[in-house]
C-alpha cells in the first residue's frame, strides 16, 4: 500500500494547517464523522452528486428531518466513489489543523484541488 504524504503545510498564529494524502480508509471515515456541516456542504459540492443523479431522489444534506443520517451515509458512500484510485485503491486528501500536541481533522474530499482550497480558506480566516 502507498505511504501516506503530506500535499500542503502552512502555519499561522500558532495553527498549521495541513493536507494529507492518506490511503487508509479507516482514517479517511473517521475525518469525515469529524467534518462539520458547513465543511459537509463543502464536500457535497465539490462531489455533485447532482450531475450523476436525479436531484429529486437525492436526499437533502443538514435536513433536519433526517433523523437516520440517510444524507450524510450518500455523501459517505460518494466519497469513496470518487476516492477509487486505481481498482481498489482508494486515496483522500485529509486537512488537519494542528495546535500543540493536538491535532483535528475537518475535511476529507477524494480530490486534491477542493482539500487545498478548504486549507487555504481555513488559514485565511486565522487572525
Amino acid at each position: 500500500m502507498p505511504r501516506q504524504e503530506t500535499f500542503f503545510e502552512e502555519s499561522k498564529s500558532g495553527l498549521r494547517i495541513e493536507v494529507l494524502k492518506s490511503y487508509d480508509q479507516g482514517y479517511a471515515r473517521e475525518a469525515f464523522r469529524n467534518m462539520a456541516a458547513e465543511a459537509q456542504q463543502t464536500l457535497w459540492n465539490v462531489l455533485k452528486p447532482e450531475e450523476m443523479y436525479d436531484p429529486a431522489n437525492l436526499p437533502l444534506l443538514n435536513d433536519p428531518n433526517d433523523v437516520t443520517g440517510e444524507a450524510e451515509a450518500f455523501l459517505w458512500d460518494e466519497l469513496l466513489e470518487q476516492a477509487r484510485e486505481d481498482g481498489n485503491l482508494l486515496s483522500f486528501f485529509i486537512v488537519n489543523e494542528i495546535a500543540g500536541s493536538r491535532t483535528e481533522s475537518l475535511y476529507v474530499s477524494a480530490d486534491w484541488p477542493s482539500a487545498e482550497n478548504f486549507a487555504k480558506e481555513k488559514l485565511a480566516a486565522i487572525p
